[in-house]
């Protein structure tokens, strides 16, 4: 893909960006010219990706930060614009999944944990990054959602309801934060190949059912995380200044139907 410098001059902090869709955004920001605050619990996968970034040419710098923690969070924000003397997007990307189990063998700590990565590790970035974008009266936030926030069927009871909290947050905070020019969107994979979902593809491998993963969607494969850093960087670049308050399905046409192909009514 032509690289046309769509963030040439801009400063995004990117967290979850040791592996999958975080570190395909912080590759795809750095082609198009921005500058990197990369943020992650991992930091092995952190240097890889930071290693990636330089590889390209970019400009980055990491922080180790566990985004369920307010106090880092805060100071995260704190050091890209000590660093880089402000930020002009923010990606809330980190989240975990937790098991696939009933409903009734989760327990509140399961249910604790997933929302304070999924749920409040966003809710502490966009609070601290907030009045900085409304003195500037500039910028961009972009969550990673999921389908599974949108219809059931596309993961664990926890993790589906945290997405869906996400995007109602992702709504009410575009509703707050429209006034000072400063959009808030998400992005809503589908089944998406990253260390998250690696039980899945491995077990899937391990039974020989490999050509069943991402059947039920429409275009009927699954899908990279390039194609949903893709939409990310569309969501936080200028070309999205019309765009506020809206949850992207980056899903190969999963959310469009039934999960029913070619089965139309």
């Amino acid at each position: 893909m032509k690289n046309e410098g769509r963030l040439e001059g801009r400063v995004a902090v990117i967290t979850g960006a040791a592996s999958g869709i975080g570190r395909a955004t912080a590759v795809i920001f750095a082609r198009e010219g921005a500058k990197l605050v990369i943020a992650d619990v991992n930091e092995e996968g952190l240097n890889e990706t930071l290693r990636r970034v330089k590889g390209e040419g970019g400009e980055a710098v990491t922080r180790i930060t566990d985004v369920a923690v307010e106090e880092q969070v805060m100071k995260l924000i704190e050091f890209a614009i000590q660093t880089y003397s402000g930020i002009d997007i923010l990606c809330n990307n980190a989240g975990i999944s937790g098991r696939l189990s009933k409903l009734e063998e989760q327990d509140a700590g399961e249910w604790s944990t997933i929302f304070g990565v999924n749920v409040m590790g966003a809710v502490f970035g966009i609070k601290h990054v907030a009045g900085h974008m409304q003195e500037r009266r500039y910028g961009a936030i972009v969550n990673t959602a999921s389908v599974a926030g949108i219809r059931s069927g596309a993961g664990g009871n926890a993790y589906s309801a945290s997405k869906a909290a996400l995007i109602n947050l992702t709504q009410t905070a575009a509703c707050d934060l429209g006034g000072y020019n400063v959009r808030v969107n998400a992005v809503c994979p589908g089944l998406i190949e990253t260390g998250m979902t690696k039980p899945v593809f491995d077990y899937a491998r391990e039974k020989g059912k490999e050509q069943k993963l991402g059947y039920r969607c429409e275009l009927r494969r699954y899908g990279a995380p390039e194609e949903v850093a893709r939409a990310i960087l569309f969501l936080a670049s200028d070309e999205a200044s019309y765009i506020t308050g809206q949850a992207l399905p980056v899903d190969g046409g999963n959310t469009a139907s039934l999960n029913l192909p070619g089965m139309k009514f």
